[in-house]
């Protein structure tokens, strides 16, 4: 079984699993998916998984995804998230 190198937040990850869903990406990462949700980065493209926890995403070689904190149940801004790439 192949295995998926990718990134949380710039810390290297890996999975044999094909699909995985937000909040087990985020949960690998020691992340609570309570607090956080996941945005994967495609070049210029962000692609947000906010409330969609369960959603699978299919799993290819060198992802990248950023958390983003929930405070107060507002997440913070999608230029948060590209300060946090820079």
């Amino acid at each position: 079984m192949p295995t998926f190198n990718y990134t949380v937040d710039g810390e290297a990850q890996s999975t044999d699993q094909h699909d995985l869903t937000p909040s087990e990406i985020l949960k690998k990462a020691g992340d609570d998916p309570q607090k956080y949700y996941l945005v994967q980065i495609e070049g210029q493209k962000q692609i947000s998984y906010k409330d969609k926890g369960n959603e699978k995403i299919h799993m290819h070689e060198n992802m990248k995804f950023v958390t983003v904190l929930i405070q107060g149940g507002v997440p913070l801004s999608m230029s948060y998230v590209s300060n946090r790439l820079s």
